[in-house]
């Protein structure tokens, strides 16, 4: 092997030929890279960012969400007293980010070796559904729905009529769209509502499940006693959870930082563990089938996205280079008075949410995917 030295040297007395080889290998790097960020909406996503706050009050709603956190002080008690204001600003602001970075579908899945990530999400909409035993035609309940995508994918694999609780105004227009574009709008609809006081009937509901929705919710017990009254006696209940896992120490300086990094980036008043998750579905009345950290069944963990050693075209723009061109743009946009002011400090807090994401996930402290399956009874004591 050459030295460095020697390399230098050699690459001085390239050829024009080899120097025009490398010249156009690199315009068309260059080609590939710009048509990915293009493709994957980074050009576009300033006219979006802020959704219903007015352009120029997204950098004060900015300021205002992250003083909800005690790391700028704010308190668990306020973010909890508070959390629709909590959450509505974090969707607001970020939603544009998210749906740039991660698509329609608002959450993460483990994956198999080979599979992409898009692969990997649709596969785990499919296992929520699977796990339901959702038929042609029952009513089912998507708690905390996003923009969407879980919503279409699984009316679309299981024939069904999907109904979404959001309660989010830009959401929920982006929602209507997605809908509209998939040809899905006679099987899927949304209902704007809390889901700590559902604007639903008792018993409407076949089926019903959140996914990493609920840990918006101030109480568990609270969010998961409305999927209880809605749902029709002997249906279940699919919870996926984000949660503290049985590793995390709440008298550990480092897991504590870590935890307030994912509530700060993710619009969390609080994150409960597994046990309390549990406790929740059963104190509101369920029958627990089963209960289980999905992180566990696979070989690529389910925040391999956001870990800057992992690349792929396939999701490029949440790779470190990826990263680099969309902070040059926000930044050189925002400079320029095209993207809202206050534009950096939603993608500084989303990084927040990322690095704190990466780090739980990596020391096994906290996890995305805890899934929980219960069942109504036919009469509460069955």
């Amino acid at each position: 092997m050459r030295s460095s030295l020697a390399y230098a040297q050699g690459v001085c007395q390239s050829t024009p030929r080899t120097r025009s080889l490398h010249q156009s290998k690199a315009t068309a790097l260059r080609t590939r890279i710009v048509g990915m960020m293009s493709k994957s909406g980074a050009l576009d996503l300033a006219s979006s960012l802020g959704g219903s706050i007015a352009k120029g009050q997204v950098k004060s709603a900015a300021e205002q969400y992250v003083k909800y956190h005690h790391i700028y002080g704010g308190e668990e008690e306020s973010r909890k007293s508070n959390y629709t204001d909590l959450v509505n600003k974090y969707y607001d602001l970020a939603t544009s980010f998210y749906e740039y970075g991660w698509g329609d579908s608002f959450h993460f899945a483990g994956r198999w070796h080979e599979e992409t990530f898009h692969e990997s999400i649709k596969r785990h909409q499919h296992f929520i559904a699977l796990q339901l035993g959702l038929k042609k035609g029952m009513k089912v309940l998507d708690v905390g729905c996003g923009i969407g995508g879980p919503l279409t994918e699984i009316a679309r694999f299981s024939s069904t009529l999907v109904t979404g609780l959001n309660n989010n105004d830009y959401q929920m227009s982006r929602g209507k769209e997605i809908i509209f574009s998939a040809g899905l709008s006679e099987h899927c609809d949304f209902v704007k509502g809390n889901f700590m006081d559902m604007p639903i009937a008792d018993n409407t509901f076949d089926a019903a499940y959140a996914l990493q929705a609920t840990c918006h919710a101030p109480d568990a017990r609270g969010a998961y006693s409305e999927v209880y009254r809605v749902l029709k006696p002997g249906k279940y209940f699919a919870l996926d959870e984000w949660c503290m896992t049985d590793r995390f120490d709440p008298n550990n300086g480092k897991h504590l930082a870590i935890k307030a990094d994912i509530e700060l980036g993710n619009g969390l008043p609080d994150i409960r563990t597994t046990h309390q998750c549990v406790q929740a579905m059963k104190d509101a009345g369920f029958e627990i089938i089963f209960a289980k950290d999905l992180a566990k069944d696979f070989p690529c963990p389910w925040y391999l996205p956001m870990d800057p050693s992992h690349f792929s075209w396939t999701s490029f723009q949440c790779t470190r280079p990826g990263r680099f061109i969309t902070r040059a743009i926000i930044k050189t946009l925002e400079f320029l008075h095209v993207a809202p002011a206050g534009s950096m400090r939603v993608y500084h807090f989303l990084q927040t949410a990322s690095e704190g994401l990466l780090k739980g996930g990596r020391e096994g402290i906290f996890t995305a995917t805890f899934f929980v399956l219960g069942r109504k009874p036919t009469y509460r004591g069955d």
